[in-house]
Order: structure tokens, then C-alpha cells, then sequence
């Protein structure tokens, strides 16, 4: 697009490639995260210095953070993402069910607001029936919630995810859900454009999780058929433009094992599995994230998949040891590669991986013409990606897609809890 990039960086990550193949780089800051990332002052100091039009927030840290892109707005910088008024609407959970309910999106049975006391819950839970789930309304990462199969247990498990969530995120208020039995998790990615259009890229499967963090994604789900995408891709399009939505995001969605589906939540960024939608669409999600922002209006077509395309999270983990993070200096890397391979990454041979941070030090996506061949090539990628000095998840990997019941496409978000992690074979470093 010949835009000029400016990237920031904390001084654990001086020696990250995006430092390098930015036109400019500015530090701001030490490695803690509220001392760089998280320290707005500092970001907006380093958009002036440079002359910056427009900041992108990538998919964590402030990415959908209203008051950051509030600040933008006031400091006339173009934040690449929603408004604040779309991330306040569509951060806290029980006002985005709402939205989406009043927009005709299926939502999960339970409360329409927050919990206001226990008996409140015990009451609702008795209405719509066990297993239930009460979840923190501010949180994420599997924080706040707890699954409640009988009226016993509800009190504790009450007191436990309100305690919880304060502690992690300063809010304890709560709502409660029907809990949906072998779910899977699957997001709609939608764009949508100053005007208030909106359209979809098709669904993403995201079950396969440890703890609720994603480890591996693919396109189209194995699960979905025709009708149901079609129908799920005009709820999200039918959300995404009751909130007017401007930029890139998703609406998610659990579908239960008898193809119901029900609105979850939006993320209001771009996600970190997005490449397996622009391998499968031939559409690149940042360059139209930067279009929007500058006021262009999307195409109006949905896309939908003509390849197959699965994602794999390769984090400095020990598999074998309960993903215990494994930091330290890359001894040696040989990264996959021809026809379908992918990698993004900002590592290297001879790079140092901090403590700092996220433990995702690269993602690797196969595409081709079909699932089954999609699950050769991705094998043997991973087969070929080296990186000797640190544990990795390659193993886990390699592990899963040797697993007779995904490869036949039969998962939930439970299906990890079941996982022989056994099998997995110990890398050698």
C-alpha cells in the first residue's frame, strides 16, 4: 500500500524482527507491560514524534481498549479498530447479549442483565434448567466462570467466580447462561465500513482449546453445513450492523451437537487466527482494516471458502509438562515452507524469547483443496519446522493430527480434557 510503519517496542523485545523491518522504531519502555504496551502515554507520545496518522493495536494489549482509542480520537490519530462507544458496548458481555438479542441474533437461555444476588441465579437456574454457567461480565480467558450442574453447588461456585473476577479484573458482577453440552466454538469474521455495512468472511473453527485458549483453527468447520453458514453469516452481519460496526471483527458463536447455534460474545479487533480466512478468501484483513480507517467503503460481498486452512500455535511450551512456558535463546530455526505454507512470525535463529509475554512465538498455516490434504501438509510441515534451544508445542501438533477423532472431524471444546497427551513424543534440544 506504500504506508510508512512505525513500530514500538519495550526493551525485552529491542531485538524482535518487527523492530527491524518497521521504516522507524521507537522504544517505550521496560519489559513491563504497564511500563511500554499498556502505557498509553507513551504510544501517543511516539504517534506525534513520528508524525504518525493512525495507530493499528495488533490483536492484544489495547486493542479494545475504549479509553485508548478514545485517546486517539482526541489526539486526531486514526485508531485502526471500533469506536470506544462499539468496545464499551460489546466489551462488557451482558450489554453485548442484549444488543444482539434486540438485533434478532440467537442468544443462550438466562439472564437478561447481571445477577443482582444468589437467589436471583438459584431461581433463573431452576427456570431454564442444569448444567448452567455463571460467567464474570468483564471476563476472559476462561476467568470468572464456573459450571454448575445442581442446585448444591451453586452458592460456592457463586462466591468462587465473584471472587475471582474481581481479583483479575476489578469487576464482580456476574451473569448466568444455560450451559451448552458439547459445544463448538465457531466465529464469524466480519467488516464492516463508516456507513454501516457490513459483511461476512465465513466461519472459523476455534475448538480445539486448553483452558480456553486457542490452539489450533481451521476453515470451513468440518461441522458446519451449507445452510447452517449461511444462516450464522446473516446473524453476524445482522449484529454487526445493529452497532453500526467500522473495521474488523468477530461474532462468536457456540453451536451445540444438534447444530443450534447462540451468539457468545464480539471481539472487536482482529484475531490472531485471521490468516486461514485470507488463505481460504483471497482477501488480506489488514489491508481492508487500513482501508475502512480511511474512510473507504467495503465491497458489500460475502466470501465464502474456496480452499481448506488450519492454523497451528507454535508457543515456547512444554507440552509434555503441562505447557509449562519454556523462554530462552533459539539455538537453531528451519522454518517449513512450498506450496499452501505459511508462517508468521517475529523470530530467528539466535534470538532470544523473553519471559515477558505471550509464549506464541509463531503461527503456521497450511491451506489446500481439501481437509484431508490439508492434514498431510500440515504434518509435514510441522515435520520439517526445527527450533532447537526451547521446548515447543510441534509436538502437541504432530500429536493431535494423529488422532483418529479429529482427523475424522469429531471435536468439542472438551476435547482436550479427554486428550492423551502421552502420545506426544519429547522433542530433543
Amino acid at each position: 500500500m506504500g504506508v510508512k510503519t512505525v513500530a514500538v517496542y519495550s526493551t525485552a523485545d529491542k531485538d524482535s524482527l518487527h523492530v527491524r523491518f518497521a521504516d522507524e522504531a521507537v522504544c517505550i519502555g521496560s519489559p513491563p507491560s504497564k511500563d511500554s504496551y499498556l502505557n498509553i502515554p507513551r504510544i501517543i507520545a511516539a504517534a506525534e514524534i513520528t508524525n504518525a496518522d493512525a495507530i493499528h493495536p495488533g490483536y492484544g494489549f489495547l486493542s479494545e481498549n475504549a479509553e485508548f482509542s478514545r485517546i486517539c480520537e482526541e489526539y486526531n490519530i486514526k485508531f485502526i479498530g471500533a469506536s470506544p462507544e462499539m468496545i464499551n458496548q460489546m466489551g462488557d458481555k451482558a450489554t453485548a447479549k442484549a444488543t444482539m438479542a434486540a438485533a434478532g441474533v440467537p442468544i443462550i437461555p438466562g439472564s437478561e442483565g447481571l445477577l443482582t444476588s444468589v437467589e436471583e441465579g438459584l431461581s433463573l437456574a431452576e427456570e431454564i434448567g442444569y448444567p448452567v454457567i455463571l460467567k464474570a461480565t468483564a471476563g476472559g480467558g476462561g476467568r470468572g466462570m464456573r459450571i454448575v450442574k445442581e442446585p448444591a453447588g451453586f452458592k460456592k461456585a457463586w462466591d468462587d467466580a465473584r471472587q475471582e473476577s474481581s481479583a483479575a479484573f476489578g469487576n464482580s458482577g456476574l451473569y448466568l447462561e444455560k450451559f451448552v453440552e458439547e459445544p463448538r466454538h465457531i466465529e464469524i469474521q466480519i467488516i464492516g465500513d463508516s456507513t454501516g455495512k457490513a459483511c461476512h468472511l465465513s466461519e472459523r473453527d476455534c475448538s480445539i482449546q486448553r483452558r480456553h485458549q486457542k490452539l489450533v483453527e481451521e476453515t470451513p468447520s468440518p461441522f458446519i453445513t451449507d445452510e447452517l453458514r449461511d444462516q450464522m453469516g446473516k446473524a453476524a452481519i445482522k449484529g454487526a450492523e445493529a452497532i453500526s460496526y467500522e473495521g474488523a471483527g468477530t461474532i462468536e458463536f457456540l453451536v451445540d451437537k444438534n447444530r443450534n447455534f447462540y451468539f457468545m460474545e464480539m471481539n472487536t479487533r482482529i484475531q490472531v487466527e485471521h490468516p486461514i480466512t485470507e488463505e481460504v478468501t483471497d482477501f488480506d484483513l489488514i489491508k481492508e482494516q487500513i482501508k475502512v480507517a480511511a474512510g473507504e467503503p467495503i465491497s458489500g460481498k460475502n466470501y465464502f471458502p474456496k480452499l481448506y486452512a488450519m492454523e497451528c500455535r507454535i508457543n515456547a511450551e512444554d507440552p509434555s509438562n503441562g505447557f509449562r512456558p519454556s523462554p530462552g535463546k533459539i539455538v537453531n530455526l528451519h522454518l517449513p515452507g512450498g506450496k499452501g505454507v505459511r508462517i508468521d512470525s517475529h523470530v530467528y535463529a539466535g534470538y532470544v524469547i523473553p519471559p515477558n509475554y505471550d509464549s506464541m512465538i509463531a503461527k503456521l498455516i497450511v491451506s489446500a483443496q481439501s481437509r484431508q490434504e490439508v492434514i498431510v501438509r500440515m504434518k509435514r510441515a510441522l515435520a520439517e519446522f526445527v527450533i532447537d534451544g526451547i521446548k515447543t508445542t510441534i509436538p502437541f501438533h504432530l500429536a493431535l493430527l494423529d488422532d483418529p477423532q479429529f482427523v475424522a472431524g469429531n471435536f468439542t471444546t472438551k476435547f482436550l480434557d479427554t486428550f492423551d497427551f502421552s502420545s506426544i513424543q519429547q522433542e530433543k534440544n
